[in-house]
This record gives structure tokens, sequence and C-alpha cells, in this order.
């Protein structure tokens, strides 16, 4: 039970940090975070598309890892 667990963490490590990976950034740096950040942060723009499918995809990859991440260690011991 434990390998299983283990190989089931490790793909959706993988899977996490590809995700994490295909998504485009919320600013151009710096810069964009002083004069461009407050517009997304308080303004109407949702994600749409495959902005908001990769973000998720992300929660359930991440919930998923956590979760993985305690039975690895249940099964353990």
């Amino acid at each position: 039970m434990h390998t299983l667990v283990v190989i089931l963490l490790v793909i959706v490590s993988i899977a996490l940090i590809a995700v994490v990976l295909l998504q485009s950034g919320k600013s151009a740096g710096l810069s964009g975070a002083i004069s461009g950040g407050a517009e997304t942060l308080f303004g109407k723009q949702k994600a749409r598309g495959i902005d908001l499918i990769l973000h998720r995809i992300t929660v359930v990859l991440s919930v998923l890892f956590f979760l993985l991440a305690l039975a690895v260690t249940y099964f353990k011991i």
C-alpha cells in the first residue's frame, strides 16, 4: 500500500509542477505590481478560459498532494 501511495504522490507532484508552469504570470514583475497590479486586484477582471481551468486543476492537485503526503507518513508507520 505504501508503494502505491508513493507512486501516486510522484505522479501528482509532476502533474502539479507541469500545471503551475503552464499558468501565465499575473503581472510583469515589480513594475507591473506597482502600476497595474491594483487593477487586477480590485478590478472586475475574472479568469476565463484556460486560466480558469488551470487554476482549478492546480487547486485539485494541491489538495491531492497534501492528502497523499499525509497518507505516505501514515502508511510508513
